[in-house]
């Protein structure tokens, strides 16, 4: 809610809680007064034109102090009468704080109030919403540190529990890989002690180990008898033809 408001010959646009600076007026700082020249006021998209003042309407403001202005330069020249006077000039202002506006039985200062309150009582609550956010956070953080320290307890006491291994060590793996070689010199140290003619009747005779041919398969073989024939009658060789072969009548001639 706003209002349009003339004082001093100059109008101005007020709101609740605004502070103006008008011309000078002969109250003192602290007192309240009422603005009786109101020419507009609007509530949201209700706006009341007063004609020429709004009746019914009520602006009040509260004297904040006295002041003066911005000193301002006056210069005046009159060339033909050779005057020229300089000097300065500070306006005398009061400033006042606007207090109320009503209209209608619509009181800005009460609807002020209200949104001061609904803001209060929305922070209130997301002040309490954010303590029990941070309580229920600090529960559920000494909950979970509770939970992994109980698991971390009984994953302790379950390795405690379990049988000690036992490990392979690397000497027993290299008698055991080394143990023919004492078995055999077992073996002679016993033969040495029994006597020369125990270590001549158990002299030990090496056994030979016959390679193992694998023997072609019959077609194999044939079909390789065949390409090796072909090959040497390309070849020009002739002497394939065995002596137990029969001989041809024209041989027989020739022999006779």
């Amino acid at each position: 809610m706003y209002a349009v408001i003339e004082t001093g010959g100059k109008q101005y646009r007020v709101e609740f809680g605004t502070e103006i600076e008008v011309e000078h007026l002969d109250v003192d700082a602290g007192q309240t007064i009422d603005l009786d020249r109101i020419l507009l006021v609007a509530d949201g998209e209700r706006a009341t034109i007063g004609s020429p003042l709004v009746d019914g309407a009520l602006v009040r403001a509260d004297v904040v102090r006295q002041d003066r202005g911005e000193k301002l330069i006056v210069f005046k020249y009159k060339p033909k009468a050779r005057r020229r006077v300089k000097k300065g000039h500070r306006q005398e202002l009061t400033v006042l704080r606007i207090s109320e506006i009503s209209l209608d039985g619509r009181s800005a200062a009460e609807d002020a109030e209200k949104a001061k309150a609904e803001e209060r009582h929305e922070r209130e609550q997301s002040e309490q919403e954010a303590a029990r956010q941070a309580a229920a956070d600090q529960a559920l953080a000494a909950r979970l540190a509770a939970e992994a320290e109980a698991e971390a307890q009984a994953q302790a006491d379950a390795e405690a529990a379990k049988p000690a291994r036992k490990g392979r060590s690397r000497s027993t793996t290299g008698s055991s890989a080394k143990a023919p070689a004492i078995e055999g010199s077992s073996a002679e140290a016993s033969d040495a002690a029994e006597g020369p003619d125990a270590a001549q009747s158990t002299e030990t005779v090496p056994t030979l180990v016959e390679p193992v041919v694998a023997e072609p398969a019959p077609a194999e073989t044939a079909s390789t008898e065949a390409a090796e024939s072909a090959t040497d009658l390309a070849n020009g060789k002739t002497d394939l033809i065995t002596d137990d072969a029969p001989e041809t009548p024209d041989a027989a001639r020739k022999d006779e």
